[in-house]
């Protein structure tokens, strides 16, 4: 589970002037370091090298003796199912294998649904009047939002608890409001807290009441495999609580391998209901004839099985984990003693949240970015990239090396504490 870090003692306002020269200091180091995006290090990629020499020029047959050279197999290769199913939690004929994204398949069950309705439903979504909506739990990823924006749909915000959405909240709107049909989900080490949804919390999306019969809960379960420690959380089952509760087609769980083996040449990963892979699939075969069935087929051959993914998962613990405790160490060492300033320690996932100073962290972004150091935008974590607070940020310590991580995350600090003193004194000293 997520944490979030006491606070000490003797919390108190940090001197302004000391954080000037600081950030002063720090202007002087001329970096350039770039903790916007999760993106894997080259470290991490490198893992999978292998991949480049596979298949290999005569092995193109899968284990049916599909030719993954030509068209067709709009489901995916029998094998890499399997795979993958124990990820996504439903059986392997309840799998697809598509493209490289699991945001691409995101979409496009949002465009089949806006254009055409899913099973249970009264017709297509963009016919409702007045639109429709989705719960949104915040801090949440960045482009669940924008996709939301991209189709009209509206956003209501829902506040993320340490086990997961406000279970309250989100009740007592799906049962009330026939407008939301779906709700967006990161239920393990979620983006960008490293919340864990607890057994409950799940348990409940899966059998609360809906007023809109085609509710969807669309289950980004991007980090399943992603620990940063020795324990490996288990999640309980959606999908085959949602059956056990008679909303077998609730549930939308989507994966990918981008931060596995390559993330521009990954596998993106659908598993659901038979009834709404039936009607993936019949939507999807208008878009396409086929997947890419060699990339497929080379991703099986280097991963081989479910235990074949954990093996290589925990090697890219062993790149993570210590970038993770670098930036968490120097918080803590520079950041402990400053008031109303929090961060979360997660057990797994892509990100660290870091609570600044109520209304300070545009400002902390943009005295970062001046110092050599691109952040995530302020805001990203919610609908719009409004924060109501201003004080969320989100670092991602996977990419730099773990020398520029350091620097990065004093520089963090740096500029946290520099932006809290001027808040607190009521001077903004440059611009």
């Amino acid at each position: 589970m997520q944490s979030v870090s006491p606070r000490a003692k003797s919390a108190a306002a940090p001197d302004l002037e000391a954080s000037l020269l600081a950030y002063r200091s720090l202007l002087s180091q001329d970096l350039k370091l770039n903790m916007a995006r999760g993106v894997p290090s080259a470290e991490q990629l490198s893992l999978s090298d292998a991949l480049l020499g596979l298949p290999g020029p005569d092995d193109y047959r899968a284990a049916d003796g599909t030719d993954c050279r030509n068209y067709m197999g709009q489901q995916g290769l029998p094998e890499a199912r399997r795979l993958f199913a124990g990820v996504l939690g439903v059986p392997p004929e309840n799998v697809v294998v598509e493209g490289n994204s699991s945001l691409a398949l995101m979409h496009d069950c949002l465009a089949y649904a806006c254009r055409a309705g899913v099973p249970d439903g009264d017709g297509p979504w963009q016919d409702v009047a007045g639109g429709i909506a989705f719960l949104c739990p915040v801090p949440g990823y960045d482009r669940h939002f924008k996709l939301c924006e991209a189709f009209g749909i509206r956003m209501i915000p829902v506040p993320l608890r340490e086990d997961g959405p406000d279970l309250e909240m989100v009740r007592a709107l799906v049962a009330q409001d026939r407008s939301i049909r779906g709700i967006w989900c990161v239920p393990k080490y979620s983006n960008p807290t490293g919340t864990v949804y607890s057994d409950e919390v799940i348990k409940a999306l899966a059998s609360m009441p809906a007023a809109a019969p085609d509710f969807r809960i669309f289950w980004d379960n991007a980090y399943a495999l992603h620990h940063l420690g020795e324990t490996e959380v288990e999640i309980a089952n959606l999908a085959e609580l949602c059956v056990a509760h008679g909303h077998a087609n609730r549930a939308l769980i989507f994966a990918s391998t981008s931060k596995i083996t390559y993330a521009g040449a990954g596998l993106g990963q659908f598993g659901s209901s038979t009834q709404n892979v039936a009607w993936y699939l019949r939507h999807a075969s208008f878009r396409s004839v086929g997947p890419d069935k060699i990339n497929q087929l080379r991703h099986v051959r280097f991963l081989k099985d479910e235990q074949g993914l954990k093996a290589l998962m925990r090697q890219h613990r062993a790149i993570l984990a210590p970038r993770f405790a670098c930036v968490i160490e120097t918080f803590e060492s520079l950041l402990g003693d400053c008031d109303q300033v929090s961060w979360t320690t997660p057990s797994g996932g892509y990100f660290i949240t870091l609570n600044v100073v109520p209304g300070t962290a545009r400002r902390v972004v943009e005295l970062c970015h001046n110092a050599g150091v691109m952040l995530t935008e302020a805001g990203a974590p919610f609908p719009g990239g409004v924060d109501p607070e201003d004080r969320t940020l989100r670092i991602a310590p996977s990419s730099p090396s773990l020398d520029q991580i350091g620097k990065a995350a004093h520089a963090i600090a740096v500029c946290t504490r520099f932006a809290a003193a001027e808040k607190v004194h009521g001077e903004v000293l440059l611009v």
